[in-house]
């Protein structure tokens, strides 16, 4: 129970930075997180939508090659996000005038995404289906996941310049790198006590 409380506490968490931050400030994420926004803009469509049916593909593919208690805590704190997403939603935004700070704005994104990843992923779970496809590709190509990550996450950034500029495009790149940073900080630091019993559980690994 303490596991899946942490992996809805990570993706509301999620949901939040990304509605408040960077949906409103042109800095975009990588992966599932920046394809959400880039379908935003194209199409109109919600993130909270958006996110929930792409991260499902994500671990459908994936499902053969990953454990099933990160599945299944994927699929929670998936949930959680777009659950999340959809109440911040019925209100304004609560730093608006961050639009016109994209170097906070890429220090904040980046705070509240290798966060609440973080905390995810610590319990064995994912709130985007990023890690599962990165996984998935991994064991297919033998590459190292760090560079599919990479790779994902530069295709996403370059679609994006469909509707943010190359100079905020580099505010998305700093954006990514410290994100990424902080979910592996996330992996090593100690957390309090209540919420060390449910970071302690391991997803079951594939071998």
């Amino acid at each position: 129970m303490s596991s899946c409380l942490l992996a809805l506490l990570g993706s509301s968490i999620l949901a939040f930075g990304i509605y408040n931050i960077h949906s409103i400030s042109d800095v975009t994420e990588g992966g599932v997180l920046g394809l959400t926004l880039l379908l935003e803009y194209w199409f109109d469509i919600s993130p909270a939508v958006s996110g929930f049916f792409l991260n499902a593909v994500c671990y459908a593919l994936g499902w053969r090659l990953l454990g099933k208690k990160f599945v299944i805590y994927s699929l929670i704190s998936t949930i959680g996000f777009s659950a999340s997403y959809g109440i911040f939603e019925q209100f304004d935004p609560l730093f608006p005038q961050i639009a016109d700070m994209p170097l906070l704005a890429a220090v904040v994104g980046a705070l509240f995404v290798g966060i609440s990843a973080g905390l995810c992923v610590r319990i064995g779970g994912a709130p985007t289906g990023d890690d599962a496809l990165a996984m998935s590709v991994s064991k297919v190509t033998h590459f190292d996941i760090q560079w599919i990550y990479l790779f994902s996450d530069l295709v996403v950034l370059g679609l994006s310049l469909s509707y943010i500029p190359l100079h905020r495009i580099a505010y998305s790149l700093l954006t990514v790198i410290l994100s990424g940073q902080l979910i592996g900080i996330m992996q090593k630091v100690r957390l309090p006590r209540f919420l060390s019993h449910a970071s302690a559980q391991k997803p079951e690994t594939v071998s």
